[in-house]
């Protein structure tokens, strides 16, 4: 197997945005701020290990959050894997698609989350989920398949092909490593969680928060490739636009408060927090003009890898 670019746009209704000039301003304007950004969400995501995960948040758009582990699953060269785990399985959602398609496997879901692993273990009783750290764990034995849906973004930048890496080394020849992560850091709405969090009585509280930086853009498909090739027998990469219709402007602050922007709030008192949703709320309006039945385009790229063991 080759390695593969590919673009996919997924057609859905014509939407009118065209937030282009919105993100170039605000980029200008981030450009000299961007180090004490990334410490603050470093400090933040550490401290997301302890304040943990909403299972109930995230699963307020769990078909959208869901279908990126189905397309993953649909490019993974196995009939008949004997034993799966899914990495960072979340409430469970993508581990039911791996059910689903390998029956007779034997699958294990690992999260760091005791909320996720708790709503997994209710919707999948007879699955083996596993509460551990992404970020070290290490698979003892050799998986067929190891499958990561949306986690891999979460993990200090210059840690996560070394993980990648430890994690190829303990699979067979022909095991799979397949990950898809959301590769938005330069989109709209991410762009403006940024700049808001320079602004406002909140600024301070979040520039408080130093460590060496992390949340920097995915790696790309050349330095992907070049790090799994001398493991791997092939290496399947592409990109695609998801393009998500969703009822209202408030309803892509819904779905980002139980992802992206859990870095900036999760530090702040209610007060801050509603203050901060209020202000950004204000911005996404301006940012994502509504379609002619009164909805929003959500745009959501997302990077996917499905690597073949030597």
């Amino acid at each position: 197997m080759n390695c593969m670019f590919r673009i996919v746009a997924r057609p859905t209704a014509k939407s009118s945005i065209n937030p282009l000039a919105h993100t170039s301003n605000l980029n200008r304007e981030l450009s000299a701020r961007s180090v004490v950004l990334a410490r603050t969400i470093h400090s933040t995501l550490a401290a997301m290990q302890t304040q943990d995960w909403n299972a109930a948040q995230y699963l307020k758009f769990e078909r959208q959050r869901t279908r990126p582990a189905t397309d993953l699953l649909a490019q993974i060269p196995l009939t008949s894997p004997k034993r799966i785990i899914d990495l960072g399985c979340g409430p469970g959602n993508s581990t039911a698609v791996l059910a689903k398609q390998f029956p007779e496997a034997h699958i294990t879901g690992i999260d760091s989350s005791q909320d996720m692993i708790a709503k997994a273990r209710k919707s999948l009783p007879d699955t083996d989920f596993q509460l551990a750290d992404l970020s070290t764990f290490r698979d003892t034995e050799s998986a067929d398949l190891l499958f990561s849906n949306a986690v891999y973004q979460w993990i200090p930048s210059d840690d996560r092909i070394p993980i990648f890496t430890k994690l190829i080394s303990t699979q067979k020849p022909g095991g799979v490593f397949a990950f898809q992560v959301p590769d938005n850091f330069n989109e709209p709405s991410h762009v403006a969680m940024r700049a808001l969090a320079e602004e406002g009585p909140w600024s301070k509280t979040l520039k408080a928060l130093e460590t060496p930086p992390t949340r920097r853009p995915f790696q790309s498909p050349q330095e992907l490739y070049n790090a799994l090739k001398p493991l791997c027998s092939g290496v399947d990469i592409w990109h695609t636009h998801y393009y998500h219709i969703l009822d209202d402007h408030q309803a892509i602050v819904e779905w980002v408060k139980g992802t992206g922007l859990r870095p900036y709030i999760d530090p702040l008192q209610q007060g801050e927090k509603k203050g901060f949703l209020k202000a950004y709320l204000k911005k996404i309006e301006e940012l994502y003009p509504p379609l002619l039945d009164g909805k929003v385009c959500l745009k959501y790229p997302r990077l996917f890898v499905v690597a073949v063991r030597a």
